[in-house]
């Protein structure tokens, strides 16, 4: 029961406990934001995350399958969440695919009036960020977004769109590379949702 990462003594003889136990602190921030802003308008935090992640994402990836894989979790509680939506007008059904069961999903006017209300949820933790100097940033977001590649390869993560498992990402002589800007990436120049992204193929 001693081998803990929350355990204290574990943590003071073991940093990577203390950042895992530090990660879990600053979720539970974007749990009290997301709840802050669900109840001023009415929705479920998973409802709110929806609707912001259709009003900046295209079209393809604003699917039921998708939207799962996306916030890891079943496609019954993302159908239940878009149900909801769709009961309240927020959303609109695009069924113009080829498959009839399929349907893409985009904001109504009505939805977009909510994700103006709701989409700044996180801005007191980026104004706490935004204090660190440049130096600081780029360290942070140099191993935050390794950690978040890490994680997809393990198949924690189902979903990432960061530079690191893109097939137009290389990695020569400590050079980060993109082949299809064809231009060298500084560190603050990796994406972690790229619009382009292709996942690369794994050997």
């Amino acid at each position: 029961m001693k081998e803990s990462t929350f355990n204290p003594e574990q943590q003071e003889k073991d940093i990577s406990s203390k950042i895992v136990a530090g990660l879990e602190r600053v979720s539970e921030v974007f749990k009290i934001l997301l709840w802050e802003k669900a109840k001023i308008v009415g929705l479920s935090p998973i409802q709110i995350q929806l609707l912001i992640f259709i009003a900046f994402h295209e079209q393809r990836l604003c699917n039921v399958s998708h939207l799962a894989k996306e916030f890891n979790v079943t496609k019954p509680t993302v159908s239940d969440a878009i149900r909801v939506l769709d009961k309240k007008k927020l959303i609109v059904k695009d069924f113009s695919s080829s498959d009839s069961r399929r349907y893409s999903i985009s904001l109504s006017e009505l939805g977009k009036d909510i994700v103006s209300q709701t989409n700044d949820f996180s801005n007191p933790l980026k104004m706490k960020v935004d204090e660190f100097s440049q130096p600081e940033l780029e360290s942070l977001f140099e191993t935050l977004s390794q950690l978040i590649y890490k994680l997809n390869r393990s198949g924690i993560l189902s979903i990432q769109r960061t530079c690191y498992g893109c097939k137009f990402y290389e990695r020569n002589n400590e050079t980060d590379y993109c082949n299809l800007l064809q231009k060298e990436l500084l560190r603050n120049e990796i994406r972690l949702d790229c619009p382009e992204y292709i996942e690369k193929v794994r050997g």
